[in-house]
């Protein structure tokens, strides 16, 4: 039996043609919000040597001795608080991002054009996001990984789950890997109008927060450009705003474990601004494409709780762009020059 594996013994039968694929993906989740399920989803996030950059051996018995005994139950209450009636909100959000610019490519003429969905980690896997489109007989395949800004734990491990996959097929398609899309004017634009229309409801506040996931710094230091790219994006949106400079900060919240991470920390920054005489913010992180666990729990809950027992009065978190249709343009506006 061959290592290689392909949907027919002759290739040049008829069934394989012009049309493009486009295998949109996102981070993931657990297919439920229980201990089994974090169990299983962290076992394979927390393994991705992309995101855990220390000696494998030990890196491998800390994970399974101690933090996969240990954050399976507490991760698991953190998704109970966010799970819908759609299940994991990322992932729903994520379908219908890939629905909404399915739509828009046919309605822009470009018919020949399948879209599908997959996750990084968790269900629909990349594996089975690619077969999928194999299996329409499609040999070019633009991968859109969400991530405006690129970094080697996102972007580069999408990298190396595609890769993967396509290392076991006999005919590697036409592969266009989209690395990133800070900079699009349309995406921009997007994230300024999201904002500027909270601002025009809600008023403006005291300061306005661009929160980023955040990394450990070494990734900085072996020279992952993630944090001047995030540093651009929120440059780039105050400046389509025409906003103080002042009003502005940027921060990075979701630290893991001892080892210094990109600063300032988002939640010790929310908690010095009272002390400062900062009781009234707005914040927004334009590195998630669509509200998660990140978002819709760490933003909306604990660190607005963490600003309001530090003495803030006023707090309000900015939605993700999730699948607004000046969102959805700018995504189409990325791969359109490919398509």
């Amino acid at each position: 039996m061959s290592r290689f594996s392909a949907i027919t013994d002759n290739p040049h039968d008829g069934r394989f043609n012009q049309k493009t694929g486009v295998l949109v993906t996102n981070l993931g989740s657990p297919d439920a919000p229980t201990p089994k399920a974090l169990r299983v989803y962290l076992a394979e996030f927390l393994s991705d040597p992309r995101i855990v950059e220390i000696p494998r051996l030990i890196w491998l018995m800390i994970l399974h001795g101690i933090i996969l005994r240990v954050r399976p139950k507490k991760s698991a209450k953190a998704y109970q608080s966010v799970w819908t009636e759609h299940g994991s909100p990322l992932i729903h959000i994520s379908q219908q991002q890939t629905d909404k610019l399915a739509a828009l490519i046919k309605q822009q003429g470009f018919s020949n054009t399948e879209v599908v969905l997959a996750m990084r980690y968790g269900n629909p896997s990349i594996e089975a996001g690619l077969e999928a489109l194999r299996d329409k007989g499609l040999t070019r395949i633009i991968i859109l990984p969400l991530y405006p800004q690129y970094s080697s734990p996102t972007t580069g491990s999408t990298f190396d789950a595609v890769a993967n996959v396509l290392k076991k097929w006999r005919w590697v398609p036409e592969l266009h890997f989209i690395n990133g899309y800070h900079k699009n004017d349309l995406y921009i634009e997007s994230l300024a109008n999201s904002i500027a229309e909270d601002l025009q409801t809600n008023g403006t506040p005291q300061k306005l927060v661009f929160s980023y996931h955040g990394m450990p710094k070494q990734f900085l230091d072996n020279g992952d450009p993630y944090h001047c790219l995030c540093q651009q994006t929120t440059r780039l949106v105050v400046e389509k705003l025409g906003l103080d400079k002042s009003l502005v900060e940027t921060t990075f919240q979701s630290r893991f474990g001892k080892a210094e991470w990109l600063k300032p920390y988002t939640d010790a920054t929310l908690e010095s601004y009272p002390e400062q005489g900062i009781k009234d913010i707005a914040i927004v992180s334009p590195a998630f494409s669509a509200d998660c666990l990140e978002t819709l729990e760490e933003l909306e809950e604990e660190n607005r709780e963490i600003f309001e027992h530090a003495g803030g009065e006023k707090y309000r978190y900015i939605p993700a762009l999730n699948d607004r249709d000046d969102h959805i343009n700018a995504l189409f506006d990325v791969i359109e020059p490919l398509l």
